[in-house]
């Protein structure tokens, strides 16, 4: 069991053990995986090492089981403040087949994560080194003797980390025998040990995540985050530039033509003028596929509130690197709470525009995501339960996790929705709508839909794409992201750039006397997803070393949720800042 602490202390959101001199601190093994495929991991005890007889599991929080964390405890004695050198962990002899096993993984670059104090440690199962052309030679060594190096500061553990440099590995080539191994008909005989040395460190608890912060088994790249803040302020001042100035100065010389005759008809005018004045009579037709525009309008808003949320967490320091899974546990909540804005926003909207089958928006708008989202789970999850990785959720999980949403999600998206349909007003058109649609003109090639989606996805993409690359470090790496201040801005800049591309080009759209904007607006902008996704597939061949099934499986599942999720984000601010603005410019018209 897990050591009894002298007493235990509330520091920066989160509880540590406080030790004395002697007392045993417990070393959990973890996972093992590929180097370079984060999301590919298996039990410790999968390979052929030293376990105890019978295995004892540490109680995990549900961000920890979703981060794929197993942790169990060893047969590593660790006292506070004591030192040890080359104790036996045990003796084993493995056979041709472990052998094998463990020379697989060594050869696929095969990490151990132990985790000493919420501190997780990692080194190399073994060690593999290629050498020469002609001849050829390949050795596989496996580390039998680990020297753990921890550092304290009073009461309490503040670093910790393992080191081989003073051992030797142990061959193991076909009936090879090395250093502490002895071949034995076919298999091969092992002593595996262990040192501690414990360091006083300078740092107090409270700041011991800056130790982990500096620590490089893994490559650090998250470095030049300025770069990302300049090249995305820059495109923000030009698109305000843009859309206040010249847009303004447009609109202001299209009032004074619209306006000259204060007392004419909407008919005299309509046979005089052209342009988006010419068509107030059916720019606030309802579009088709009400329900669905609502729907990704309500899941949007959520989404905006979920994100907004989990940064300001992360603000506050919630999302300490020592926590693990913290934030996977915080996006599971918040994503159940904030249903009930997707119902309320969906349901509100629906209503205002006439809708009549509520109750079939209301289950839309909570299936939106949540149904390839269970689709995508299903798929991924059954390719790491074949391949016997720890991310397989148990049952148990999967349970609650369907338990949350069936009891929590759900029920707060009705409500929402019922409470979103009877506070809903009418929906306030500045313009009487025709019972017969003006027929819209033929349009030139750089009004369609598909050129005002590269040019609507592809400038806030552009927007985010240095930073894009960190928070894929983060996720699909081994990085811990921590200038959460950078992501807050970023994210508005993000949404800055939606909405005044939306502006520019519901305003080119209208210009050409085309009153189909409503769908437009979600569509242009929230192509920013597709342009993510092709950056996803970018990074996974040339920026990382990603590869195999498992892996593979993960990444474009889960990236096509992430695109996906930016587009009904960006879809929705697109679409409320191109209403605002055409509820504007209707508005400032003098009509009768």
């Amino acid at each position: 069991t897990p050591p009894t602490p002298e007493k235990s202390v509330i520091v920066s959101y989160f509880y540590f053990l406080s030790y004395k001199q002697g007392d045993p601190v417990t070393l959990y093994v973890n996972k093992v995986g590929p180097y370079h495929n984060p999301q590919e991991t298996y039990h410790y005890y999968t390979l052929p090492v030293c376990r105890p007889k019978e295995v004892h599991h540490k109680s995990l929080s549900l961000g920890e089981v979703l981060d794929g964390d197993r942790m169990a405890e060893s047969l590593y004695e660790i006292k506070f403040r004591e030192n040890t050198e080359k104790k036996l962990l045990c003796q084993l002899t493995l056979t041709e087949k472990e052998v094998d096993q463990l020379r697989e993984a060594i050869e696929e670059l095969y990490y151990f994560e132990f985790v000493l104090d919420d501190i997780p440690i990692w080194g190399f199962v073994g060690y593999m080194e290629e050498s020469g052309f002609l001849p050829h030679s390949h050795k596989v060594g496996l580390w039998t003797h680990l020297d753990f190096n921890i550092e304290y500061n009073g009461n309490s553990v503040i670093f910790a980390n393992v080191s081989v440099k003073d051992s030797k590995p142990v061959p193991l080539e076909e009936g090879g025998a090395g250093h502490g191994a002895v071949g034995t008909g076919g298999g091969l005989a092992l002593s595996f040990s262990y040192s501690v040395h414990w360091f006083e460190s300078p740092l107090n608890h409270a700041r011991r995540a800056e130790r982990l912060r500096d620590y490089s088994f893994f490559p650090k790249t998250l470095e030049i985050h300025w770069l990302s803040i300049i090249n995305s302020l820059v495109l923000v001042v030009l698109l305000l530039g843009f859309v206040i100035i010249i847009l303004m100065r447009v609109l202001k010389n299209d009032f004074a033509r619209y306006n000259v005759e204060e007392e004419g008809g909407c008919d005299d005018l309509d046979q005089g003028d052209n342009g988006w004045k010419i068509i107030h009579t059916d720019v606030f037709r309802f579009p088709p596929y009400k329900s669905l525009l609502c729907a990704v309008l309500g899941v949007g808003a959520q989404f905006l509130t979920l994100a907004t949320g989990i940064i300001v967490m992360a603000l506050l320091g919630m999302f300490n690197v020592h926590r693990h899974g913290a934030i996977n546990s915080a996006a599971i909540m918040l994503y159940a709470l904030t249903s009930c804005v997707s119902g309320y926003c969906s349901c509100s909207f629906y209503t205002q525009i006439h809708g009549q089958r509520w109750v079939w928006n209301i289950i839309l708008t909570s299936s939106l995501f949540s149904a390839p989202l269970f689709l995508t789970w299903s798929v991924v999850n059954s390719v790491h339960w074949w391949s016997g990785s720890t991310q397989a959720l148990p049952a148990s999980t999967v349970l609650l996790l369907l338990g949350a949403w069936v009891l929590v999600g759900f029920p707060l998206t009705v409500i929402g929705g019922i409470v979103g349909k009877n506070r809903a007003g009418n929906f306030q058109a500045p313009c009487r709508t025709r019972n017969i649609a003006r027929q819209i003109p033929t349009q030139p090639w750089y009004k369609h839909t598909a050129v005002h989606m590269s040019i609507g996805g592809f400038l806030p993409f552009s927007a985010i794409s240095v930073e894009l690359y960190y928070i894929f470090a983060t996720v699909w790496g081994r990085e811990h992201y921590t200038l959460y201040g950078i992501l807050l801005c970023v994210f508005a800049i993000l949404l800055s750039v939606g909405a005044c591309i939306s502006v520019a080009l519901t305003y080119f759209l209208l210009s050409g006397e085309d009153y189909r904007w409503w769908w437009r607006s979600v569509l242009s902008t929230g192509s920013t997803g597709l342009f993510i996704f092709v950056y996803s597939v970018f990074y996974y061949r040339n920026r990382s070393s990603m590869s195999g099934l498992v892996q593979s499986a993960e990444f474009f599942g889960y990236s096509l949720l992430t695109a996906l999720v930016f587009s009904l984000m960006l879809g929705t601010v697109s679409f409320w800042a191109s209403l605002v603005f055409i509820r504007y410019i209707y508005r400032s018209l003098k009509m009768d």
